[in-house]
């Protein structure tokens, strides 16, 4: 599969789950929010705590599941970039969670991970 191919199934899954998202009560504040530690996929809110969700999208789990590829560096990398939205848009003092959203385009199904992990914030 080319480059191009992973983007473009990474979009449909990002698009599937904001629309997920938004069916199951979610506020969505951003997506794609990029800086030059890494990129948050989705930034949303469920009306208690800001909510930052990594989205992993396949077409099955015959090679492990998606959630199996946020390992210890990606999710590192995800709360470094969460410290650094919390400080841009100020949102201190918000309770903070971290999801994974699974979406299988084989399947037409989405598994949403709530507090998939622990934050370990610094800002």
């Amino acid at each position: 599969m080319s480059k191009r191919d992973n983007k473009l199934k990474g979009k449909t899954g990002e698009d599937i789950a904001c629309s997920y998202l938004k069916k199951s009560g979610y506020e969505i504040f951003s997506r794609n929010f990029c800086t030059d530690v890494g990129e948050l996929d989705v930034v949303a809110s469920d009306g208690e705590a800001l909510v930052f969700i990594e989205v992993k999208t396949r077409m099955n789990d015959k090679f492990g599941t998606p959630a199996e590829a946020v390992d210890y560096h990606k999710r590192k990398k995800i709360n470094n970039v969460a410290a650094q939205y919390i400080k841009k848009f100020r949102y201190f003092d918000v309770p903070v969670r971290f999801d994974v959203i699974e979406v299988y385009l084989g399947e037409r199904k989405v598994n949403h991970i709530v507090n998939a992990f622990d934050s370990y914030l610094r800002y």
